[in-house]
C-alpha cells in the first residue's frame, strides 16, 4: 500500500488516525515480524539476516540484540501477532545461559557460539535487558520478573550513582573499572526501560530514577545548548568536547536522533506523572524541532546523522533509525498537543522512509541509504534488528503515549 501524497493539513485528515495510514502501519508491522522470525537458530541464540533475509555468517550475538528481539517480539505477542512465543522464548533463554555471567554477576557484551566474545559489563547493555525482562512480564513469561530482578540488583549495584541521578558506563568483567567514560547514550535508554519497568510493575524508584535523569539532560544541558544534546561526558558529568570514540556508536558532538527519542520519553514520563503543568511539552517541542531543523538533509532528503556543536552536519550518512525515532516522537505530540507543523512532518518523514527505508517486497527497513537514497550496506550488516523499525509503525498505532503495552492490545491481529 502506497502512501497518500501530501495534502492539506486539517483535523479530519490527520494521517495518525485515518484509515488508510493504519492499514499501511499495520501491513508494514506484520511484514517485519514475517522477515525477523527466521532469526530463530536451530541452537542457542540468533541468526543476522542479509538485506534478503539470507543468513549472515556472523555469529557474534550481542547483548542488545538479544534483548531487543524479546522487547520486539512481545510487543508483537501483545498486539496480536501469531507465533511469538518461539522468539521470546529463545532469547530469554540465551540470556540466562550465555549473557549471563555466573562467576562475576551481571551480562556479557557479546558472545561468539559458546565463547566470549567481548566481556565487558555495559550500563547500555544491562538496560535493555531490565526493558527486556519487563516486556517478558507483560507477555506473562514466566522468567519476566527473575530476569527483572536479576538485572535491577546489578544496576544498583555497579551502575546507577546516586549522587549524580545516573548510570555510570563501563565496567570490566570482574567489575574492575574499565573507564571513566560517561556517556547519554545509556542514560537515555536506561530511561526507556524505567519508565517500561514501572509500566509493568508499579515500583516508584523506576519513575524517581527516569525524572532524575531526564531532569539533567532536558532539564539542565538542553536549554543550555541551545536544544542539542552533547553525548559525551567526564567522571564528574561535565560535557566532554573533546571526545571522539567510534564514528558509530560514539560519534563526536551531538546525535539528532536521540534528541527524538529522549523527547518522545518525557513526553511518557510527563504522561505517566499525570500531565502536569510542568513546561515538559514546551521541552519536548523545543528538543524536537531543534533537531529536525538541523539535521533534515533539504537536498536529499533524510536526517543527517550527527551534528556539531552548533548544529552544522559531521556525519552526513542517513540511517533508519533517526527517522524512526523522529516519527515516535512526532506521533506522541499529534496525540497530546497536535500542531499543523506535526502533521507535516509526520508525512514528510513517513513518505521519505516509505520510499528509502522500507523493504516494500521482503519486510524490515534497510538501514542506511547511499547518496542517490538507494540502500546500501557500509556501516551495517544486513538489516541490524526490528527494534527502531517496528516501534516506527507501532508507536502511531497506539492511543496513549504511554503504557503501550496495553494500549498495543490486538492492534495487529489478523
Amino acid at each position: 500500500m502506497s502512501i497518500p501524497s501530501l495534502g492539506p493539513v486539517s483535523e479530519t485528515e490527520r494521517w495518525i488516525g485515518a484509515k488508510n495510514h493504519q492499514s499501511y502501519l499495520v501491513d508494514n508491522a506484520l511484514k517485519q515480524f514475517d522477515f525477523f522470525r527466521p532469526s530463530l537458530q536451530d541452537k542457542a541464540g540468533f541468526h543476522v539476516l542479509a538485506q534478503d533475509g539470507a543468513v549472515l555468517d556472523s555469529t557474534v550475538q550481542e547483548l542488545h540484540t538479544t534483548t531487543r528481539m524479546v522487547h520486539s517480539f512481545a510487543l508483537g505477542k501483545i498486539a496480536g501477532v501469531e507465533n511469538c512465543d518461539e522468539m521470546i522464548d529463545q532469547g530469554m533463554r540465551y540470556l540466562f545461559s550465555h549473557h549471563r555471567d555466573r562467576e562475576h554477576g551481571g551480562f556479557i557484551w557479546a558472545l561468539d557460539g559458546d565463547q566470549v566474545h567481548d566481556d565487558r559489563k555495559l550500563a547500555y547493555g544491562h538496560v535493555f535487558t531490565l526493558l527486556a525482562g519487563a516486556s517478558a512480564q507483560a507477555v506473562g513469561h514466566p522468567d519476566g520478573t527473575k530476569l527483572i530482578d536479576d538485572v535491577d540488583a546489578v544496576l544498583d549495584r555497579h551502575f546507577w550513582e546516586e549522587d549524580h541521578g545516573l548510570f555510570c558506563d563501563e565496567w570490566n568483567r570482574d567489575w574492575t573499572p574499565f573507564s571513566k567514560y560517561r556517556g547519554m547514550n545509556a542514560n537515555m535508554h536506561g530511561t526507556e526501560a524505567l519508565l517500561s519497568a514501572y509500566e509493568i510493575t508499579g515500583r516508584e524508584k523506576y519513575l524517581d530514577r527516569a525524572g532524575r535523569i531526564l531532569g539533567f539532560f532536558l532539564g539542565k544541558v538542553a536549554p543550555s545548548e541551545n536544544w542539542r544534546l552533547p553525548e559525551h561526558y567526564s567522571e564528574s558529568w561535565a560535557i566532554d568536547r573533546g571526545y571522539s570514540g567510534d564514528p558509530m556508536f560514539r560519534p563526536a558532538g551531538t546525535t539528532p536522533g536521540h534528541s527524538f527519542e529522549l523527547a518522545r520519553l518525557l513526553l511518557q514520563y510527563w504522561d505517566l506523572k499525570g500531565r502536569p503543568d510542568d513546561g515538559s511539552l514546551h521541552t519536548a517541542r523545543q528538543l524536537t524541532y531543534r533537531a529536525l531543523q538541523d539535521a533534515w538533509d533539504e537536498q536529499k532528503g533524510g536526517l543527517v546523522y550527527t551534528l556539531n556543536f552548533d548544529g552544522t552536519p559531521a556525519i552526513s550518512d542517513r540511517y533508519w533509525w533517526p527517522v524512526t525515532e523522529a516519527i515516535g516522537v512526532l506521533a506522541a505530540l499529534l496525540k497530546c498537543d497536535p500542531q499543523p507543523s506535526d502533521e507535516v512532518w509526520y508525512r514528510k518523514l513517513w513518505i521519505f522512509a516509505d520510499q528509502h527505508f522500507v523493504d516494500h517486497d521482503r519486510g524490515g527497513w534497510f538501514p542506511e541509504v547511499d547518496d542517490n537514497g538507494q540502500p546500501t550496506a557500509t556501516q551495517f550488516q544486513g538489516k541490524p534488528d526490528i527494534y527502531h523499525s517496528i516501534q516506527a509503525v507501532l508507536f502511531p498505532l497506539t492511543a496513549g503515549i504511554s503504557n503501550a503495552y496495553s494500549g498495543l492490545e490486538g492492534r495487529l491481529k489478523s
